[in-house]
């Protein structure tokens, strides 16, 4: 995909969309990091609707569907939500995979909601920044479990 398919409006991107990927969400993840990847199991877990599709940030599919510049310019390199052509970034996205989940993650989603997001976005780049010093830092993307294979992607 290129670089004009890619346009930011506001705290998302909108990039073309693509026939073959938009029945489901692609939660694109740092595989790098420890906590990144320890969300992307945590979805993978608790995803019983299977809404949800897993991919590192360094693979294939986001290199065909997120132009790196913008991912680099977006100081959001641990978690994007790829939805219907556009994404989300930061704590909006770790909100809306909340709200796609099981249980009561739904309810903590739409509670978290009621703080702003400037404030949602503050905290998201406090933890962010210091993610690999707090959590650890992966040499190399780990290997999905036999049970996670189908929802993860190049």
């Amino acid at each position: 995909m290129d670089g004009e398919a890619l346009r930011e409006v506001g705290g998302s991107f909108t990039l073309k969309a693509d026939p073959v990927q938009t029945e489901r969400f692609i939660l694109f993840f740092d595989g790098l990091c420890a906590l990144c990847d320890g969300f992307a199991a945590f979805v993978a877990k608790h995803d019983r609707r299977d809404v949800f599709r897993l991919a590192p940030l360094q693979g294939e599919t986001s290199k065909a569907l997120i132009p790196q510049d913008a991912l680099s310019s977006a100081s959001a390199a641990s978690i994007v939500l790829w939805m219907d052509g556009k994404t989300l970034r930061k704590s909006d996205a770790v909100l809306r995979v909340f709200a796609g989940l099981d249980g009561g993650w739904t309810l903590l989603a739409l509670g978290a909601r009621l703080v702003p997001r400037f404030v949602r976005d503050a905290v998201y780049d406090i933890v962010a920044h210091n993610r690999m010093r707090w959590f650890g830092r992966r040499e190399a993307c780990r290997l999905p479990m036999p049970d996670e294979q189908a929802r993860f992607l190049p």
